[in-house]
This record gives structure tokens, C-alpha cells and sequence, in this order.
């Protein structure tokens, strides 16, 4: 998978010098971040996402190509992207978000259930369970990422 993003980064790089920032940026988001987008979320809380950084990083830097002072977190900071492991979390909740809402796809709205609490205060934190894993492979499944990625998302 790296290998492939870099080698569209460098062909982006070959490019770069004919293209306005705008061309850059609608190219980069649309071959190479596509492509990191594809597998992240099969990478949450793995240490394997340090070459998508790197692909990343590269890719900002071959777009904003006066920065080469900057560091990469401003880089990407400047193209208003997100780093790949705030991506991931953002792909996940997004999706359960959708789920929740919409009820559909229902092969992952029946991996979500929703918590409830004993005490009537915490019934509005809209909250889903947490389901008890003790396998490593029961631990990367969608239903086991998910409530640990950050805050639930609301229930509509």
C-alpha cells in the first residue's frame, strides 16, 4: 500500500511544477489521500500506520512546496488535513454516526448496540456498549473499535 501511494506521490512530484496549489491539492486528495483512506481504518491501533504518515508527510510537503522549513504536523495543519490516526477515528465515528442515524447498512447497525444506563442522569450521553473481548482478533473487529475511538456519536 505504501509503496503505491509513494509512487503516485513522486509522480505527483514530477508534475508539480506545471500545477497551480489548487490542481495540487484536488490531486493529492483524490489519488494519493484516497488511497490511505482506503485501508486506515483496518490499521486502527496498530503500529503499521507510521508509513502512511510518512506517505503523508511527503504528499504535504510535495504540495506546499516552500515549506520545506515547516514541520509536517504545520504542513498538514496549513492543508487542513487530518493526520492519519485523528483520519481513522474520524472515518470510524463518521460511519457509526451514519449507522446510528440511518439504520443502514444493516449488517453494521446490528454490530452497534446502544448502552443503557442504569441511572436515568447519563440517559442522554447517547452512549453505545462496550462489548467484553478477550481475543486479539475479537479486539481489531469494527464493534470493538469503535467505542474506544473517541466519543460516541449522538443517537438521532
Amino acid at each position: 500500500m505504501c509503496r503505491s501511494a509513494h509512487s503516485h506521490v513522486r509522480a505527483l512530484h514530477h508534475i508539480r511544477k506545471v500545477l497551480t496549489d489548487d490542481m495540487a491539492k484536488t490531486i493529492a486528495a483524490f489519488l494519493i489521500q484516497s488511497h490511505l483512506d482506503y485501508t486506515n481504518s483496518v490499521l486502527h491501533g496498530s503500529t503499521n500506520i507510521r508509513g502512511l504518515q510518512t506517505v503523508q508527510n511527503s504528499l504535504a510537503r510535495i504540495v506546499l512546496p516552500s515549506s520545506r522549513h515547516l514541520l509536517s504536523i504545520n504542513l498538514l495543519q496549513k492543508l487542513y488535513w487530518l493526520p492519519i490516526h485523528s483520519r481513522i477515528t474520524f472515518k470510524l465515528v463518521s460511519i457509526t454516526y451514519k449507522t446510528l442515524s440511518t439504520s443502514q447498512p444493516i449488517y453494521l447497525r446490528s454490530l452497534l448496540d446502544q448502552y443503557s444506563p442504569i441511572r436515568t442522569c447519563s440517559a442522554d450521553q447517547h452512549l453505545l456498549n462496550r462489548p467484553r473481548i478477550s481475543t486479539n482478533f475479537g479486539k481489531e473487529l469494527f464493534r470493538t473499535k469503535l467505542p474506544t475511538s473517541g466519543t460516541s456519536p449522538p443517537l438521532s
